[in-house]
């Protein structure tokens, strides 16, 4: 099933609600557009935490935002909420309002589940960890990150606790559907399960070709930074990114953040490794793209905000992965990188592709290939299963850690906490239940490019021309056009003919690594 670019420009032209035959969803829609404007405060003094506080600025920071953490959630339950939600689900609401109205039931059900003292709590104690950790992983002080990160767990389990007893689902589940609605431990587990049947046998293939090809020449620094970040905002303009509505900077971790008419990317830079922060940029660029692309007339209102943490992957992996590493694409980069640091020997554009298809188990999650990804993601959804419904204590994380690198990736990491279980800023920050998106969302972006090379037989040769618009365009009309009009699964469906279908994931990989 798919929707028709007029069927799109009827679902964008959101209906202005009639205070008189809707007064109560008329109300809750004001009440939701305050919310969007105090979030938006939020989102940029999150990012200016990341990306340009001074150091001593983090506690009278996370102070102020624990402030309006309590102030948004002051407004999100506030009493008549609850009488206005029955009395709008009575009046008269097209299609739009309904789904509208849905999200906002949503809303309102999981912050009616925390006590304001918890959401304070949490915004100190993952602030104060978040900062520490920044420069305690350099360290590898582990023992200095368990002081600041167990009161994250503590008021994570508490979160965790509160949201099952609201929704029935088990603690673990109730986190995880912060970040993708619907989805459930057992289907997670019952998709990785699937995955490690062949993931092992796939990367060992594809390793025994690669090392039967001719050796990758690896680009020679180093590499200046401003330069770096000049052709990155190149990569971005090409990608289509609005520098009229963001802009790119730099922090410890990666993120796109900010709001849709000011979206916040970072990417970071070394100066011996080009491909980390170009790499970094495209994949940021994806999740910017979306968040640029959400219907204009919807915001404000929750139906306008992306439909699920997975799908946000979905586009920035569709960028990265599907895009970033295609062929075609990296063609039109090669002669950008010679532009920018001279020519030499690895800019080829056959090395280039070589060299951003590599498969190699390493330590390090953001940089890792595409096929040894997923068990990175795999091993983290096990530990935090192993976290809030299996009893694991801090302390023993690291042990939980060596165990499944070694047996997923055949890696050692017993005293490397930096490039352990220290090496995500998820954890400190609290973002406990968001790891199986990213393989969700390399799933979907496969199953997305499908769909688009039925659309578009011809896809692989245009964007070997460095026409990239039938991407976005179809993004654009089946993705970002319809934001959370519809819950996952029926997203999936109306944009490609079916709901998640992992096949696709797998298919992608063997032809692109082993050519079948």
């Amino acid at each position: 099933m798919t929707t028709t670019p007029a069927q799109n420009a009827a679902l964008n032209a959101a209906p202005l609600p009639d205070p008189v035959r809707q007064p109560a969803y008329a109300e809750l829609e004001r009440r939701h557009a305050r919310l969007h404007r105090l979030e938006h405060l939020g989102a940029i003094v999150g990012w200016d935490q990341a990306a340009n506080m001074p150091p001593k600025g983090n506690e009278a920071r996370a102070a102020a935002m624990a402030e309006l953490d309590a102030l948004l959630h002051a407004q999100r339950t506030d009493a008549a909420l609850t009488d206005l939600l029955a009395r709008a689900g009575q009046e008269p609401l097209d299609d739009w309002q309904r789904a509208n109205l849905r999200e906002m039931r949503r809303d309102w059900r999981a912050s009616n589940a925390l006590p304001a003292s918890l959401v304070e709590r949490r915004t100190l104690a993952t602030a104060r960890c978040e900062h520490a950790w920044r420069g305690q992983r350099p360290a590898n002080d582990w023992a200095g990150f368990v002081e600041n990160f167990k009161p994250v767990l503590q008021v994570a389990r508490e979160e965790a606790q509160h949201l099952s007893d609201a929704t029935g689902v088990s603690p673990y589940d109730a986190l995880m559907d912060r970040y993708e609605p619907g989805m459930t431990s057992a289907e997670v587990g019952r998709v990785f399960s699937d995955l490690k049947t062949w993931l092992p046998g796939l990367i060992r293939e594809v390793q025994a070709r690669q090392a039967s090809e001719p050796p990758v020449l690896q680009p020679q620094g180093p590499f200046d930074r401003r330069t770096q970040k000049a052709l990155s905002l190149e990569v971005m303009g090409r990608l289509g990114f609005d520098f009229d509505a963001g802009r790119l900077d730099e922090s410890t971790h990666p993120f796109s953040g900010g709001v849709p008419e000011d979206v916040r990317l970072t990417t970071r830079y070394l100066d011996d490794d080009l491909q980390q922060a170009l790499m970094g940029t495209v994949h940021e660029t994806g999740h910017a793209r979306y968040e640029q692309n959400l219907p204009r007339s919807w915001l404000g209102q929750p139906i306008a905000r992306a439909r699920s943490y997975g799908i946000h992957e979905s586009q920035s992996l569709s960028f990265e992965m599907q895009l970033g590493a295609h062929p075609g694409f990296v063609g039109q980069m090669a002669p950008l990188l010679a532009r920018h640091f001279g020519d030499q020997p690895a800019f080829a554009p056959d090395n280039l592709a070589r060299l951003v298809t590599r498969v190699q188990p390493g330590l390090i999650r953001v940089d890792a290939d595409e096929v040894t990804y997923p068990a990175h993601v795999i091993l983290r959804f096990e530990i935090e299963q192993a976290l809030f419904e299996g009893g694991l204590a801090v302390e023993d994380i690291p042990a939980l850690w060596d165990e499944k690198m070694a047996a997923y990736l055949g890696l050692d990491t017993r005293g490397n906490h930096r490039d352990g279980a220290m090496q995500d800023v998820h954890w400190p920050s609290g973002a406990f239940g968001y790891f199986p998106c990213y393989t969700l969302g390399a799933m979907f972006a496969a199953q997305w490019f499908a769909a688009m090379r039925r659309a578009t037989p011809d896809l692989d040769a245009r964007l070997g021309a460095g026409d990239f618009a039938p991407v976005f365009g179809w993004l654009g009309e089946h993705i970002w056009s319809q934001a959370s009009r519809w819950e996952t699964p029926e997203l999936a469906l109306r944009a490609s003919g079916e709901p998640l279908n992992p096949a696709h994931y797998r298919a992608h990989l063997e032809r692109r690594y082993l050519g079948r």
